[in-house]
């Protein structure tokens, strides 16, 4: 599983596992833990970064219908996952 590395300015980095990743309306979206095994909380991150960007920029999902619908789109790509 793929680990990668967040850092907000000022913050101190935090590291999550990649469990899937997916494209709606051409908006790129990942969905992280920070857990590699079991049960794990999960985020929901979708992919800000203007075309220039040397970095991704991303924020955490947090507008109900669209969390909904890419919840359920992540659902569907792995079987063994459910948010609850």
């Amino acid at each position: 599983m793929e680990k990668i590395t967040f850092q907000a300015a000022g913050e101190e980095a935090a590291e999550f596992y990649v469990l899937e990743q997916t494209t709606v309306a051409g908006i790129n979206y990942i969905l992280v833990t920070d857990s590699e095994e079991g049960d794990a909380e999960a985020l929901i991150l979708k992919d800000i970064s203007a075309p220039e960007d040397e970095d991704a920029v991303y924020a955490v999902v947090t507008d109900d219908k669209e969390l909904n619908a890419v919840a359920e789109i992540f659902e569907n790509l792995l079987d063994d996952i459910s948010f609850d």
